[in-house]
């Protein structure tokens, strides 16, 4: 990943930069302010990702993971391969492999290209990093 691709958190931390739609950035900045009462931690790490992104007005981004997009990633640490759909919270459907954006592992994917890798935080506090591998079509808009 180039050095461009980059950036560095507040805790030092270097991550991807990410790319956003405009829609996408819009619906997303709506849904963190409306989580933060419930979900507070998941809905501070959206607000970060959302704070270090471009958004371009592009509809459709091209091998980035907006929403709607069907991805498919590696857990670095098992090795396991999986392909979500990464949908709105009303949406989500584990059972469809619809994961909700208010999700730690949704947060941690969107607006990833691919190749991309980044850690992320599990509800239990185990520290984890994926690879996005591919980029698939929209799935849901």
């Amino acid at each position: 990943m180039s050095e461009e691709r980059k950036t560095k958190t507040v805790s030092g931390e270097i991550r991807p930069r990410i790319t956003l739609t405009a829609n996408d950035y819009e619906r997303l900045s709506l849904l963190a302010r409306a989580a933060a009462s419930r979900m507070p931690d998941v809905a501070s790490v959206l607000t970060e990702e959302l704070a270090r992104a471009r958004v371009l007005a592009e509809r459709r981004l091209e091998q980035t993971v907006c929403m709607g997009s069907e991805v498919e990633f590696r857990d670095d640490t098992t090795g396991k391969i999986q392909t979500v759909t990464l949908v709105y919270p009303g949406d989500a459907d584990i059972s469809q492999r619809r994961i909700s954006v208010l999700t730690p592992v949704g947060t941690a994917l969107i607006g990833l290209s691919a190749g991309d890798s980044i850690t992320w935080e599990t509800r239990s506090g185990d520290v984890k990093r994926l690879t996005v591998l591919q980029v698939g079509e929209l799935r849901l808009a």
